[in-house]
């Protein structure tokens, strides 16, 4: 991935932490709470089409930022935490090169092929 991308990435990571910062809640609910959109990986026990469903339903950005907003909207703090953690989370997983899973393979990303190729 291109160091352009990693560093906008690492940016709107660190925008997640700031707009956390806002928020009332524990540091430790961010720190706890941080890899839980991970869970989304469960789906490859199913399948592969699954899989990728279930992960890319749980890293998408524009759900994060929906979800963020109807926080705002519903003056709920938990819903903009929510949304928050998704897009710190996926924000990192991008940074790191983890993209959105395309059906045939894990490894195979829309920001390109993970691991050694």
């Amino acid at each position: 991935m291109k160091y352009s991308l990693k560093l906008e990435e690492l940016a709107m990571f660190l925008l997640g932490i700031f707009m956390f910062s806002k928020l009332s809640l524990s540091w430790w609910f961010f720190i706890g709470l941080f890899f839980v959109p991970d869970i989304g990986m469960f789906g490859y026990i199913v399948n592969q089409k699954t899989g990728a469903f279930t992960y890319n339903l749980f890293h998408h950005k524009g759900i994060a930022l929906v979800l963020y907003f109807v926080g705002i909207w519903q003056q709920s703090e938990w819903l903009q935490f929510i949304g928050i953690i998704l897009f710190a989370h996926v924000s990192f997983d991008r940074m790191l090169g983890y993209g959105l899973k395309y059906k045939d393979n894990f490894n195979n990303t829309h920001l390109g092929k993970i691991g050694n190729q």
